[in-house]
């Protein structure tokens, strides 16, 4: 599934009046002679329901924790991770950049901010406050394992700068396996095990809050699908948020140890490129370098060899590659078939470590 990343520009306003407010809208005429005049009743406030009252006490114990982030010129969100002023964010949001300002959602007052590590191969980073200010609280995070389609969800974040902003939704699906593109910015990161969403993900969202109604941020908004007939805009409604689980993991890493050290994203150890066939069809991925001691290696492929299936699954191009080897782990057992000088041939593969 072809995604774009949420952040950036522009913001268009609509006023909408419904027709049966219309004459709300407009003066009120005169009564007619021998009418009576009648008062309109006072409108007498809705008590808040239960799940309104859930949303509140969502919104008001983790929006604190919900920062925007800006570089030179982008804009995105973040995630205050601990009260020492760790933010995880997305790593397309901090780009090639080392420095951000950082505003809270409870000063409008930006604070300076240090990257400490970019990950792009799960589209994460940590940056950190150079100063963190009194009361920074830390996000809770869930378990992402246990989220479940139908559950409500709130995301949380910067749309087009405008901070602190909150829409609803619910989870549509889990287990999605989606690939960033490469173009303005983009990681070109294969993502699995991601939470999609329909709550409205649009450009600046990139590192907030997917958040359940326990106040536990379950996913970190990062994607929105587009749509080719309109013109490869976002499709509305269809929102992708890396899961919890993987951003404590990567997160947890960065923090103790100031990168990433145990990835858990499995690997044939190749550098490879898409070929096509007479046709001009994608059929395979032809390996261009083989890493000495990486899993291809060991399994006896070369340079030149033409990768067509990994395990069960047919691999057409180097999309197809990374999200195949994305369901796999490190150390699973699998099988690779390809072909070399018009020989097919299958070998047995341990996966190696991205």
């Amino acid at each position: 599934m072809d995604a774009s990343r949420t952040r950036a520009p522009r913001l268009l306003a609509a006023l909408v009046c419904f027709a049966a407010l219309v004459t709300g809208c407009t003066g009120s005429g005169s009564a007619g002679e021998g009418e009576s005049t009648t008062r309109r009743a006072a409108a007498v406030p809705m008590q808040d329901s239960d799940l309104e009252s859930d949303y509140k006490r969502v919104i008001r114990d983790v929006l604190p924790s919900v920062v925007q982030i800006r570089g030179r010129g982008d804009l995105g969100s973040g995630v205050v991770y601990d009260g020492e002023g760790h933010i995880v964010t997305n790593a397309h949001v901090v780009g090639d950049e080392r420095t951000f300002r950082v505003t809270t959602a409870n000063s409008e007052d930006a604070l300076t901010a240090t990257l400490v590590s970019s990950y792009p191969q799960q589209d994460l980073a940590v940056i950190k406050l150079d100063k963190a200010p009194d009361g920074l609280k830390g996000a809770r995070f869930g378990d992402s394992t246990k989220v479940e389609v139908g559950q409500i969800v709130l995301a949380m974040g910067s749309p087009l700068g405008l901070s602190s902003s909150v829409t609803q939704g619910i989870v549509s699906a889990t287990g999605r396996t989606v690939t960033e593109s490469t173009g303005d910015g983009g990681t070109g990161a294969t993502l699995a095990n991601m939470v999609q969403t329909s709550a409205a993900i649009n450009p600046g969202n990139s590192g907030g809050a997917l958040v359940n109604l326990d106040g536990q941020v379950i996913g970190i908004p990062t994607l929105a699908a587009t749509d080719p007939g309109l013109g490869d805009d976002a499709a509305p409604g269809i929102g992708f948020a890396i899961p919890a689980s993987t951003v404590k993991t990567i997160a947890d890493q960065i923090v103790r140890d100031g990168r990433v050290t145990d990835s858990g994203r499995a690997a044939l150890g190749i550098t490879g490129r898409t070929v096509v066939n007479d046709s001009y069809q994608s059929a395979g991925v032809a390996v261009v370098e083989v890493m000495r001691g990486g899993a291809a290696d060991k399994a006896g492929i070369e340079p030149g060899d033409v990768i067509t299936k990994l395990g069960d699954t047919d691999i057409t191009t180097i999309t197809s590659l990374a999200g195949a080897l994305a369901a796999q782990k490190p150390g699973d057992r699998t099988t690779v078939t390809f072909t070399r000088n018009g020989d097919k041939r299958t070998v047995d593969v341990t996966l190696g470590e991205q």
